[in-house]
């Protein structure tokens, strides 16, 4: 699969009009429904290829952009999404020169 092509799984004829959202591939049991003692072979069966990770990373996108920035009427979440999850990055990187600034109680 080259970049910018359909995914090969994909069949207009079977799937309708193509949606970047979702996944053309066998399904398999969601994680949430894995048990403990079988996480080992649902991570097995992953494609663990870097074109496969940015595919995953590419469909978890358009999700959200489609529950909540893309419809008619659009609230406060996809903004407040943005600007907690531009906290939390920015807080991660500049961790390491804040930790130094600790209030410590020498007794």
């Amino acid at each position: 699969m080259a970049i910018g092509d359909y995914p090969k799984e994909y069949n207009p004829a079977v799937h309708g009009p193509y949606d970047p959202a979702r996944y053309y591939g066998k399904p398999d049991t969601p994680f949430g429904q894995v048990k403990i003692n079988e996480i080992g072979a649902w991570l097995s069966r992953r494609n663990k290829t870097p074109s496969a990770i940015a595919g995953a990373f590419s469909r978890a996108w358009w999700r959200w952009q489609h529950k909540y920035v893309q419809p008619k009427k659009v609230g406060m979440a996809p903004f407040y999404q943005l600007v907690v999850g531009s906290m939390v990055f920015f807080y991660a990187i500049n961790y390491g020169r804040m930790k130094h600034h600790r209030n410590y109680k020498y007794h």
